[in-house]
């Protein structure tokens, strides 16, 4: 068995990789507005806190009824509890990929976490 596994987007305008990447400790998405779409619901989270990294484009979230505006290269992450919702600017799509992880899971980072061979 492998100790790696790599998979291509197929460019959807949503793309879920928990089972094509067999993630056992997180959730990646990588999605796509079309300019003045949104996604098309305002949800939170139980457990879980979302890491957003916008990768092109621009729009905003609106969180806790604050709107954040989002441009490439803009990082946010959002606490479970807090309702959000994206939105595509009127004239440009946005994409961006969302990590989802259990809120206060991370133990150990980087060089703690390493083991040195």
């Amino acid at each position: 068995m492998k100790n790696f596994k790599k998979v291509s987007l197929k460019n959807l305008p949503r793309e879920e990789m928990h089972e094509s990447l067999g993630l056992t400790g997180a959730e990646i998405s990588v999605n796509t507005l079309p300019a003045g779409g949104c996604v098309p619901f305002v949800h939170a989270h139980k457990k879980n806190e979302e890491i957003y990294f916008i990768l092109s484009g621009e729009g905003k979230v609106v969180v806790d009824d604050e709107v954040v505006t989002l441009k490439k290269g803009d990082f946010v992450k959002i606490a479970p509890q807090a309702s959000r919702q994206f939105f595509a600017s009127d004239h440009q799509e946005i994409t961006y990929m969302c990590i989802q992880v259990k809120e206060n899971s991370l133990e150990e980072f980087t060089a703690n976490d390493a083991i040195l061979k």
